[in-house]
């Protein structure tokens, strides 16, 4: 009877929320296995143009009612990381970002999403600043699919909340990584 139990266990886990986010997937016409000057920081010694790249994220499994992006760099010399972008509340029926978006400026993010805090301290995308001499950093772009309509969090949210938030709530996740080092 308990091997019974385990193969249905398991044929559950092949066949339910496993294959839900089966082929979830995250891409850009922007970046590739390196980063531009286009996506570097502009600030903290670094002279990029602080750019957020194109993303496109397609077959989010059922039940999705938001997405939320997030740019992390795991190999910033803090302990803990170094996030360069929160965007989130991003409404279901949207399926990219178009370049630039993480300027909250030029308006180009989706109607009703959100950009908070970044470790530099400010709302919107910051690109990439590793130290001079530092290996190449990775930095991880992520869509997640989420299963609320909205996060209850606004444009102070720090980081780690939002985070927190996110893994609350994903139905999946996918990820592209590019590196940078200067």
């Amino acid at each position: 009877m308990k091997k019974i139990a385990v193969l249905v266990m398991f044929g559950w886990l092949l066949t339910g929320e496993a294959a839900l986010a089966e082929g979830f997937t995250l891409s850009s016409s922007d970046i590739g296995g390196q980063l531009s000057e286009a996506q570097v920081f502009s600030g903290f010694g670094c002279s990029g143009k602080n750019i957020s790249p194109q993303l496109k994220w397609e077959n989010a499994p059922e039940g999705t009612k938001s997405f939320a992006v997030t740019v992390y760099d795991p190999d910033a010399p803090t302990g803990s990381g170094w996030w360069h972008w929160p965007i989130f509340n991003i409404p279901q029926d949207v399926t990219s970002l178009k370049a630039g978006a993480g300027d909250i400026k030029s308006k180009l993010a989706p109607k009703g999403a959100v950009q908070s805090i970044t470790s530099f301290g400010s709302a919107g995308f910051g690109g990439a600043c590793p130290p001079e001499g530092d290996s190449a950093h990775r930095y991880i772009f992520t869509v997640y699919a989420l299963k609320v309509d909205r996060l209850d969090l606004d444009s102070s949210a720090t980081p780690a909340l939002v985070g927190f938030m996110l893994n609350q709530n994903a139905l999946a996740k996918a990820s592209l990584i590019a590196y940078y080092a200067r």
